[in-house]
């Protein structure tokens, strides 16, 4: 019985100083940049210097639907994928 509760407590332990580390790590992002981790397509703009796209954009494009008359800008949270006219 004790093993099983040696185990339990390392892996809790071990989860914890996972959580830890991850937590420090985003909080020196934030100390050292100034600023959150832009992940968001729209709004990065290394990822547009690069040409990447939303998916959502990126097939619209070669459909030939123009994502601009729907609100689509990259953004992959204002696109829609049933090409109706983004809320």
């Amino acid at each position: 019985m004790t093993a099983s509760i040696s185990t339990i407590l390392v892996v809790v332990l071990v989860s914890i100083g996972f959580v830890g580390f991850f937590f420090l790590g985003m909080s020196l992002t934030q100390i050292f940049k100034g600023h959150d981790i832009d992940s968001e397509i729209s709004t990065n703009k290394d990822m547009q210097r690069l040409g990447i796209k939303c998916a959502v954009q990126e097939s619209r494009e070669d459909t030939g639907t123009d994502c601009d008359d729907i609100g689509c800008h990259g953004n992959c949270s204002s696109c829609d994928v049933d090409h109706s006219v983004a809320k």
